[in-house]
């Protein structure tokens, strides 16, 4: 039987340095993501991420960068964890990817995931829209102290009525979320096993031991160790949808106390793009009302605009990966 709910542990400094730490990430990755252009590899892209990390003050690695490309956004024939890392995909224009880095500065870890394209997909553009519905989603089941298994069915079902698939069940383990915690852990800074820091292997190992003792597991997925009400701390969260050969995610730290839940930061890349999106929306209708008048026009437009949303010009994701 589980025990009490534990006390959430970081002060507003820790926060602080948490949120310090997820923005060097992002930035890092929006510069690597205005560096990259057709031609250019997975691995020089990891290449190019982590000499970027490292120039900004990054010590260590939760885990080492990743990059995927084209399908492998969205794990399109993985069987094996060995595929997740970077290999010799090259970029293609209409191509999207995903950048995933997770640094660490002075044991403060943060975990990321940046979703992008190069030129024209508009596939990618609405799953894009979509993924903002994801976000307010989990934050809203976790508030309500839904178990996490729960949740994670949330997301699914949220999923399934878009039509898309989920591609955060491909990730070892099925996780769609981990703790992460100020990693304390004295191996040596640098050095990675299996794509794992040791330290972050050490951390985490106490992590599994602790928790599982108590009933609770730091790692988020759909199973039995996930039949618990949100534990207080930080949480890395990825919700990751994929359609046919695009997919995207976003990731990044969820606050999560006795009696609440936050996003660490809301100045984040994939969070100012909803917001632009949503603010060139509300100008396009105040500034054509003769819009309003036609209504049969604006219908044809929008099924114009976004041929890729409807059931008549594409099958379901399932459908398209038979």
């Amino acid at each position: 039987m589980a025990k009490a709910t534990p006390a959430f542990r970081y002060t507003e400094r820790d926060l602080t340095r948490f949120r310090e730490t997820q923005q060097l990430a992002y930035h890092c990755a929006e510069q690597v993501a205005a560096w990259i252009e057709p031609g250019v590899t997975e691995r020089q892209a990891t290449a190019e991420l982590r000499r970027r990390l490292v120039a900004a003050g990054v010590q260590d690695f939760f885990h080492v960068p990743f990059a995927w490309f084209g399908d492998r956004t969205a794990f399109r024939h993985f069987h094996t964890p060995l595929q997740f890392f970077a290999g010799n995909r090259r970029l293609e224009e209409g191509m999207p990817y995903v950048l995933d880095c997770a640094p660490v500065v002075d044991g403060y870890t943060a975990d990321i995931g940046y979703g992008g394209k190069v030129g024209e997909n508009r596939v990618w553009d609405r799953l894009a829209a979509d993924l903002e519905v994801y976000r307010e989603l989990i934050l809203e089941e976790v508030r309500a102290r839904k178990p996490l298994s729960e949740v994670y069915a949330a997301v699914d079902a949220q999923i399934a009525a878009h039509g898309y698939d989920n591609r955060h069940q491909v990730y070892p383990g099925r996780v769609i979320g981990h703790q992460v915690t100020r990693n304390t852990a004295r191996g040596p800074a640098g050095v990675n096993v299996f794509g794992f820091g040791v330290r972050t292997l050490q951390t985490l190992g106490r992590e599994l031991i602790s928790e599982r003792l108590h009933g609770r597991s730091p790692l988020w997925a759909d199973g039995r160790s996930s039949r618990h009400a949100p534990t207080p701390g930080l949480w890395a969260v990825e919700p990751h949808i994929g359609f046919r050969g695009v997919g995207i995610k976003f990731e990044e730290l969820l606050v999560v106390t006795e009696d609440d839940a936050y996003w660490l930061d809301d100045d984040l890349p994939h969070v100012r793009r909803w917001t632009t999106t949503t603010r060139q929306t509300a100008t396009q209708n105040t500034a054509a009302p003769e819009n309003a008048a036609a209504p049969e026009n604006t219908a044809a437009a929008e099924q114009a605009a976004a041929p890729e949303s409807t059931a008549a010009t594409e099958p379901t994701t399932l459908e398209a990966t038979r």
